[in-house]
């Protein structure tokens, strides 16, 4: 705490908990802007949000839950008519085995479908009203299926990618903080407003406790952000980390908690991001390389995402 510039503004409306344990709980925000958090203490199906969890997995994880899905409710059927009898169902072929049983799967799948060919069809009120319960089932599911895949698609995301690494770099007369981010796909933002939040563990009367505070930047605010923006926060009298070594971050288990807001005009809706960088993720001494150099004649900027992590090492000024 002696260490702490008293000038420093603390912050005390990040919604996180002051309290922590001896040995920590690592970092509040993953990499992806993610919570760090084990949630226990509830049932798994009362916490359970289906449409959250399908609008949020990945495209294979989702395509995987729906064919998985369609499989096995069409397992269900098939089932269902081997129960009733396949003679209740015209037009089978003179198959036995392992075909009989993919000509009533595939029926199953025509009719939860409504594709319906036409060769096979129920005979009798069982297998007809069967054949009828699985035809609403596939309209319900194919209804929910297109909604969430429109939410998939339409959902508003700001596609922004950041450096690996945050770094104390030489910055006018002094030092200061970076890191910077860029926008990988044609989703530009406006009125783009970032905010910077330091976290820290401390010892007040023999407890460690977590403590907040801003970390004012060089520029938080941009018109439009069409290419990378490298954020900066200057390490002066002002700064939390003002006097901080290497050791000192390292001992308070620092964490630099980034948060990111626009206007996305594509979609025409606020979009948010989020990332941390903990004292692991510090480089002292480093500069950014240029991502951007204008093309053979002149007439458009050429823009390296791939260079977004590249730094070379610099000595920092000694006071």
């Amino acid at each position: 705490m002696n260490k702490i510039n008293k000038k420093a503004q603390i912050n005390n409306e990040t919604g996180l908990g002051t309290n922590t344990t001896l040995s920590g709980g690592g970092r509040f925000f993953n990499r992806d802007g993610n919570p760090n958090m084990d949630v226990r203490g509830m049932n798994l199906w009362e916490r359970l949000n289906i449409y959250h969890s399908l609008l949020t997995m990945s495209w294979f994880n989702f395509l995987t839950v729906v064919v998985i899905y369609f499989v096995t409710t069409n397992l269900l059927f098939t089932g269902i008519y081997f129960l009733i009898g396949i003679d209740h169902l015209g037009g089978l072929m003179e198959v036995t085995g392992i075909e009989l049983f993919g000509e009533v799967f595939f029926f199953s799948a025509q009719t939860f479908t409504t594709v319906g060919y036409g060769r096979i069809n129920p005979i009798g009120f069982a297998a007809s009203f069967t054949a009828s319960m699985e035809a609403l089932t596939g309209l319900m599911t194919f209804a929910i299926a297109t909604g969430i895949m429109w939410g998939r698609f339409s959902k508003p995301k700001a596609y922004i990618r950041y450096s690996k690494n945050a770094i104390i770099a030489p910055f006018r007369d002094g030092i200061a903080l970076m890191f910077r981010m860029v926008p990988y796909t044609r989703n530009y933002l406006v009125n783009v407003e970032v905010r910077v939040t330091l976290a820290i563990h401390v010892e007040e009367d023999g407890q460690r406790k977590n403590r907040f505070y801003n970390m004012p930047l060089d520029i938080a605010k941009a018109n439009t952000m069409t290419a990378n923006w490298t954020l900066v926060h200057v390490i002066n009298e002002e700064s939390p980390i003002y006097g901080f070594t290497k050791d000192d971050l390292t001992n308070a288990r620092a964490e630099i908690l980034v948060f990111v807001q626009g206007f996305d005009e594509s979609v025409s809706n606020t979009v948010v991001s989020r990332t941390s960088y903990t004292y692991e993720e510090f480089i002292f001494g480093a500069k950014f390389l240029p991502m951007y150099h204008p093309n053979e004649d002149g007439t458009k900027t050429v823009l390296h995402l791939d260079q977004l992590d590249a730094y070379e090492s610099v000595t920092l000024p000694v006071k």
